[in-house]
């Protein structure tokens, strides 16, 4: 995992555990990596991977069985669907906005962008 600078690595983490949900890696009631597993995964100090456990144990999107584990909570991925449109409303928008404006870029042209990535991206027909 590469960390970026401007925000904390437990954030991050919390982020890539967060990724993999809403990716249906790890579904609801699914075990997630133990703390060390994790550390030694992603190669950082558990006391990192620990913070960020804690983190998303409040957020209520995963949860600990003492003994047996952390697990995807119930309802972790409307949750983490959630959080994750407020962050990228609150902290991707209004950067993609400035470099529009910048860029001269209307919406119609990022709609355009944005389907033509999606042509791109379909299996031809058959």
């Amino acid at each position: 995992m590469e960390f970026r600078q401007n925000q904390a690595i437990y954030l991050q983490i919390a982020d890539h555990i967060n990724e993999r949900i809403l990716s249906g890696t790890w579904a609801e009631g699914e075990r997630i990596p133990s703390i060390r597993e994790m550390s030694e995964e992603i190669e950082v100090n558990p006391n990192t991977v620990m913070r960020s456990y804690g983190y998303l144990q409040d957020l209520g999107i995963i949860y600990n069985q003492r003994g047996i584990g952390y697990f995807v909570a119930e309802g972790a991925y409307r949750k983490t669907l959630e959080l994750k449109k407020k962050n990228f409303i609150r902290r991707e928008i209004p950067r993609i906005f400035r470099t529009m404006d910048l860029l001269h870029l209307s919406c119609d042209d990022l709609r355009d962008l944005y389907e033509q990535r999606g042509r791109a991206q379909s299996p031809p027909s058959r």
